[in-house]
């Protein structure tokens, strides 16, 4: 009888056959897997009732002409200074009170440094709220007689 003790094998993990195992699952995703690039950005752009308010009684209402001339709640403006305007922006917002709204109302040809213009006195007066006026472009075509 052989009463030797035997020396116990630690049992030994083959990774080989995991790793192609592995392999194989990766190439299988990469093949099945479908790549879509994007040409454009596709929005859905969000929705409102444009019903008119019946009440404008804060508003300031500033038009910019196609030659740069000015014009606060159809009043003229002499000059096109920032501080022209500024004044006349002013004079408006004490008789309407601090709150107002400035709704600028520009051509489409005037130039770019004309609304900056009002926006520019209209910070310097303290007004915050500033708006743009446009038209519905059903309103443009009629205008333009098409």
């Amino acid at each position: 009888m052989n009463f030797r003790p035997r020396t116990k094998e630690e049992p030994e993990i083959n990774l080989i056959p995991f790793i192609d195992v592995l392999l194989v699952i990766l190439i299988f995703l990469m093949l099945t897997t479908t790549y879509s690039k994007f040409t454009e950005l596709q929005l859905t752009l969000p929705v409102a009732d444009t019903e008119q308010q019946r009440d404008h009684p804060k508003e300031v209402v500033v038009a910019v002409a196609a030659d740069g001339r000015y014009a606060v709640n159809k009043t003229g403006v002499d000059g096109k200074s920032v501080d022209a305007v500024a004044r006349a922006l002013r004079d408006a917002a004490t008789a309407i009170g601090k709150d107002s709204v400035v709704i600028i109302s520009a051509d489409a040809l005037s130039p770019h440094q004309a609304v900056v213009t009002v926006m520019e006195a209209a910070r310097r007066v303290g007004l915050t709220q500033i708006t743009f006026a446009t038209q519905s472009s059903a309103g443009a075509r009629a205008a333009n007689g098409r």
